[in-house]
């Protein structure tokens, strides 16, 4: 490699460092799960809150790069005696848990038990690994309220841009990483661009359902001929998609009109079908990936659809 093509490659690296920076910062208010559009009878029933009402607990933390992990749960938890589903996520760029808090509380009110912390470099994995221990840590204790709450063959993982890498590396470089039954991935970085940043992944050890989301707005999609750009281009979704084990469940789609910052939360409503699908068998959250005609492929506000391994 020349110096000029090494001084091109540092330059689109650092533009596209930029772009992630000033777009995987989202914020999420009160009320505005109640704005997000749907035209689609299962993705409507499951971008709406569920019946449980949520509580959280926090805990502080003593790490480097973060301070504090916030768990959230049904209320009817405390009292009760079955166990829970549990989904980790992972921040995107410069982003912690509160950013995403109105996400979390909406799946556990679907009624999931939701881990977040505040780690706003997240790549690796490794914080997600921590929050995945504390909470089977919390499972044996006790005195926990999680105490015999978690079911641990129903763990997924989320997460939006780095964090979409995280989740990667979570399942597939952690050593807790047999714990996952699921992977949710928003705009996760094409694989140049992560090498690029130093966040490498590698999907091919993606062993579990996998369902990776972007957006078409310009941030994510780029422009079609230009492979420098974009964040996360459709080019970089099917070659990830095809690079999965020929026997991997999957699924990737894009959001029209939605770009890189608002991924995860436009698509809560798919992301909460999937983890009912994949995690607890739900049927009618199934209906969105499998059979003849897979709502995703139906709805007017998705495209680029590709559904492997699913009937």
């Amino acid at each position: 490699m020349n110096i000029i093509t090494k001084i091109l490659l540092i330059a689109t690296v650092l533009t596209q460092l930029l772009i992630v920076n000033s777009w995987a910062g989202p914020s999420v208010s009160v009320g505005d799960q109640n704005k997000i559009e749907t035209r689609a009878q299962i993705e409507r029933k499951y971008t709406a809150f569920g019946p449980d009402q949520v509580r959280f607990s926090y805990y502080p933390v003593n790490k480097a790069k973060y301070t504090n992990i916030k768990v959230w749960y049904p209320q009817d938890l405390q009292d009760g005696n079955k166990s829970y589903p549990v989904v980790i996520f992972a921040n995107g760029t410069d982003v912690i848990n509160s950013s995403y808090e109105e996400v979390f509380k909406h799946l556990a009110s679907w009624g999931f038990i939701v881990i977040g912390n505040d780690d706003k470099s997240s790549w690796s994995g490794e914080s997600s690994a921590e929050s995945l221990d504390l909470i089977l840590s919390e499972n044996s204790n006790k005195n926990s309220i999680f105490y015999q709450k978690v079911n641990a063959k129903q763990i997924g993982i989320s997460g939006h841009s780095q964090g979409g890498v995280a989740a990667i590396n979570a399942v597939t470089n952690q050593k807790n990483g047999q714990y996952y039954s699921s992977i949710f991935a928003a705009s996760t970085p094409k694989h140049a661009l992560a090498v690029g940043l130093k966040w490498s992944y590698d999907i091919d050890k993606i062993n579990i359902p996998y369902f990776a989301v972007a957006g078409t707005g310009g941030f994510d999609a780029g422009k079609e001929k230009d492979a420098n750009s974009g964040i996360a281009p459709l080019w970089s979704m099917r070659e990830n998609f095809y690079h999965l084990r020929s026997s991997a469940v999957a699924v990737i789609a894009r959001r029209k009109d939605v770009d890189h910052g608002d991924m995860l939360f436009k698509a809560d409503g798919y992301m909460t079908a999937w983890f009912l699908y994949t995690l607890l068998g739900d049927q009618t959250a199934a209906k969105v990936f499998t059979g003849i005609n897979p709502e995703i492929t139906n709805n007017d506000l998705w495209q680029d659809v590709n559904i492997k391994n699913l009937r």
